[in-house]
């Protein structure tokens, strides 16, 4: 049975969806006022997995992620570039889908823009005001007042004189307590007329934290089952869900025991560069496209999932290098074997090793430690073992969306932007000539081009029938 490690319980679970058989879960995505960096290709390769093995294991999925398009950042950068809020955010939508797209990811079911959800949103705002969870302040902002709210703190373990209002929360002149939270700013003057919505409380826009709570509730009802998105967010945005969430719900007088908005939360760790954490504000983020650019998409998210989802990951070029060689090693296993679409044999060992890693916590590096000892019981295999093998390797990988391509491809690729590197070309003319030289019984030129290629990183194997393979290393 699949467990889950479930923030909120802080324990690995058994999962049971609300729905037997079915699943429904909501991802936080992205801001969209710039490109996206590889903290946020964190957050949707991991949860595509998460997706792949539901759906693997048999269940029906429906996958919502949002878009954040309307937020303090978003504004200034519009107002800083002269253009309208839906041309900035719809350029960086675009962008974002391309980056998903070249990663190799599965879209999600739904993917809610906020300022489609305005009208839910006021309706919940409406319904804390009526349960005495909110309130206008003198600045014509409406706030959630968190000490009514005698369950706030759950989800991050803390109590309320421990808990800080969090960096994206403004400390401002209409609140009773720097602990509540934005639900509707009010507009200001300077503001453009596309950042402002009519309201009972005057013109203005959504706070952030009530975005997800309208369009998960929406979209998928009022209870469902996972809700996951990066470990930065369970504090305050995900508390703040929780409390407006299950406030409207049932008002003052909620008790954790009651019916909760979520089931299970789950929250992947963070990108560090050089052992800090990776921010804008100190320069170390990269851009997926840039990291694209010399590297494939496939060694992009194998070396995410090389690490388990809740563990924080070190960038670093090295680490890619380390997880390409990796999958050379997979794509090599296979190389020259009949491979199939047929499906795995469920009771094999392999599948069984493999799924139950995956059903624990979905725990991707002893996957992949399974696929990578499977790889080696297919180098030192023969004939019709060695093909069913093979077939078994690229089955299992396939729950990962790892080794889906043409093997031969894959190994004589190499990495991207290495312009310098030999052209395919000019590695068969080489080859031709040390073909020629050893039917010239001139070994010592033979020898001299192998070793001249490897020192370019060009693997040459000689194969039965004086075939010659190659692939980059």
């Amino acid at each position: 049975m699949l467990q889950i490690y479930n923030t909120l319980s802080r324990s690995k679970q058994a999962f049971k969806p609300i729905e037997p058989g079915k699943v429904k879960m909501y991802v936080c995505g992205m801001t969209v006022y710039d490109f996206c960096h590889i903290g946020h290709a964190r957050v949707m390769i991991v949860f595509d997995m998460v997706v792949r093995w539901l759906r693997a294991s048999g269940y029906e999925v429906v996958y919502v992620r949002n878009i954040t398009d309307i937020d303090d950042k978003i504004i200034n950068r519009a107002v800083e570039n002269g253009e309208p809020i839906s041309a900035l955010t719809q350029r960086f939508i675009d962008a974002m889908h391309a980056d998903s797209d070249e990663l190799g990811l599965m879209h999600p079911d739904h993917e809610p823009r906020a300022t489609d959800y305005i009208a839910q949103m006021q309706g919940m705002i409406g319904r804390l005001i009526e349960k005495e969870l909110a309130y206008q302040g003198e600045d014509g902002d409406v706030n959630f007042a968190v000490r009514l709210f005698p369950e706030y703190g759950r989800l991050s373990g803390k109590s309320l004189d421990e808990l800080n209002a969090g960096e994206r929360v403004a400390v401002g002149g209409g609140k009773r307590d720097p602990l509540d939270f934005v639900l509707w700013k009010s507009a200001k003057a300077e503001e453009p007329a596309d950042t402002r919505w009519k309201s009972p409380w005057g013109e203005g826009r959504p706070g952030w934290h009530i975005e997800c709570s309208a369009m998960s509730c929406d979209l998928l009802g009022e209870h469902f089952d996972i809700h996951g998105g990066g470990a930065d967010l369970q504090f305050p945005h995900h508390e703040n869900e929780i409390a407006q969430s299950e406030g409207a719900l049932y008002g003052q007088d909620h008790k954790a025991s009651d019916q909760p908005f979520v089931n299970y939360w789950m929250h992947n760790g963070h990108i560090r560069v050089n052992e800090e954490k990776m921010s804008k504000s100190l320069g170390n983020f990269f851009l997926i496209r840039d990291v694209l650019k010399n590297f494939d998409p496939e060694v992009l998210r194998f070396f995410m999932l090389r690490a388990h989802y809740r563990s924080p990951i070190n960038y670093s070029d090295a680490q890619l290098e380390e997880a390409r060689s990796g999958l050379v090693r997979l794509y090599t296993a296979l190389a020259q074997v009949p491979l199939s679409d047929k499906a795995v044999d469920p009771h094999s060992p392999w599948a069984k090793r493999f799924a139950d890693a995956m059903n624990d916590d979905f725990n991707t590096p002893e996957a992949i430690a399974a696929l990578f000892d499977l790889a080696s019981e297919v180098n030192r295999a023969q004939g019709d073992e060695k093909t069913l093998l093979a077939n078994t390797l690229k089955g299992l990988a396939g729950a990962l969306n790892f080794l889906q391509r043409d093997p031969t491809v894959f190994l004589q690729e190499g990495s991207r932007g290495n312009d310098a590197g030999l052209s395919a070309a000019a590695i068969e003319e080489q080859i031709a000539a040390r073909v020629a030289a050893k039917q010239a019984k001139d070994f010592a030129k033979a020898d001299l081009i192998r070793k001249t290629l490897l020192e370019q990183g060009i693997v040459l194997e000689d194969k039965p029938g004086g075939l010659t393979e190659w692939r980059r290393s």
